[in-house]
């Protein structure tokens, strides 16, 4: 689960054996069906269709393995348009849904981060205040103290708190950790057994730690759940129909959506996961369901100032450079639960991405409302030549 984004170093999928054994599949089931008709048609090649997007979509598939692909572009002229490519399921060959379902993974930051950003308009957070004065006592370890580190520095990944999920996932692949159901608290806990990895203000580093903190800040200052306070001020409040916080043990999709795969193992076997995953280790930096449609209309209303005052919504769109190192797409920078990431045609485009098991989205919107979100089914590779070729598709979206 990341946000383009990052995932733990210790969970990699096989991204050429990914390919091959995916292609393999896809090549079985066009054989299987030559005799008697054709590969469903989200499968099927766009024969003369000379669209960029269902083309790259095709190639996500082809060239990078992913078992399915599904996009939602809005264009200059307000309209929506859907594409498709590969199978939502590698045994039966069904379509990939039309805007279905998909884990969003860290998309939910944004979520996150707009609540706790609302809480910041009505007085009752201060952005500069330290976290110690929402939670008090709770933010203590080996160089790690809640009265140096600010709300501000948690949103924008600047705070130095270790990533409780480097240190949880190397085992994660298996059945029974899967099936896990985890406390806030207990990922918090697991983060602090490790000692900070910078000073507060004096570094930045990705870490779903922060959004952690976040949610349990919102809970205490609204004395409700993280979830609900999710579903009335942001998701309820814009419409968006598909979109939601899975509730306690809750491991399957509800809506029509692509399975998602996952490598247990570098060369191993796809899994379908889809129906066997708690996305409770996510809660607050990971957990929503949504679908290409709804990301863009979230995103949308957020950069259009439906969500937030303009006081607030400027704070969240005020960047810190990220570190060369930290393997982000070239130029991106952080704000408040956003990135801005250059655009080849010029300009800005805003947004998040995420990755969870099963499932990677990449999306942006711009000021002159374009937008375009991006998601497979499976996990991203780490390898280069992949790593950004879904990001590279949502910026290809917003050029064309």
């Amino acid at each position: 689960m990341s946000d383009r984004s990052r995932r733990p170093a210790s969970v990699r999928v096989g991204s050429r054996p990914l390919k091959r054994r995916v292609t393999a599949v896809v090549a079985v089931l066009a054989a299987a069906l030559a005799a008697g008709g054709a590969l469903p048609a989200a499968a099927a090649p766009a024969a003369g269709s000379g669209d960029a997007v269902r083309q790259g979509l095709e190639r996500l598939v082809r060239e990078d393995g992913y078992p399915g692909a599904l996009a939602a572009v809005v264009g200059g002229d307000g309209r929506t348009r859907h594409h498709t490519a590969g199978v939502a399921d590698l045994r039966t060959g069904a379509k990939v849904p039309v805007d279905g379902q998909v884990r969003a993974g860290s998309n939910t930051k944004a979520f996150t981060a707009t609540v706790v950003l609302q809480l910041v308009g009505e007085g009752k957070v201060d952005l500069d205040a330290p976290v110690e004065r929402y939670l008090p006592g709770l933010v203590r370890g080996d160089g790690i103290d809640g009265n140096r580190i600010t709300v501000r520095q948690l949103l924008q990944h600047t705070s130095g708190l270790p990533d409780y999920t480097a240190h949880m996932m190397a085992d994660y692949s298996g059945e029974a950790s899967r099936h896990t159901y985890y406390q806030p608290r207990t990922l918090l806990d697991t983060a602090l057994a490790h000692k900070a990895l910078f000073a507060p203000g004096t570094g930045w580093a990705y870490s779903n730690t922060n959004y952690v903190l976040a949610g349990l800040l919102v809970e205490k200052v609204t004395g409700r759940p993280l979830a609900e306070q999710i579903t009335r001020r942001v998701i309820d409040r814009i419409g968006l129909r598909h979109t939601y916080f899975p509730g306690v043990g809750e491991e399957d999709l509800r809506g029509r959506h692509p399975k998602g795969y996952h490598e247990a193992r570098p060369g191993g076997p796809l899994q379908d996961i889809t129906r066997r995953l708690d996305p409770s280790w996510g809660w607050a930096a990971g957990q929503l369901v949504s679908t290409p449609g709804d990301l863009n209309r979230f995103f949308s209303a957020l950069m259009g100032g439906k969500l937030l005052g303009a006081a607030e919504l400027a704070q969240m769109r005020t960047t810190v450079a990220v570190p060369e190192d930290a393997a982000m797409h070239p130029g991106i920078r952080f704000g408040l639960g956003v990135t801005s990431t250059p655009l080849s045609c010029g300009g800005l485009a805003w947004g998040h991405g995420g990755s969870i098991f099963g499932y990677t989205t990449r999306n942006a919107v711009t000021d002159d409302g374009r937008a375009a979100a991006v998601a497979v089914t499976a996990l991203g590779t780490h390898m280069p030549e992949y790593r950004d070729n879904a990001q590279k598709l949502v910026d290809t979206a917003l050029c064309r």
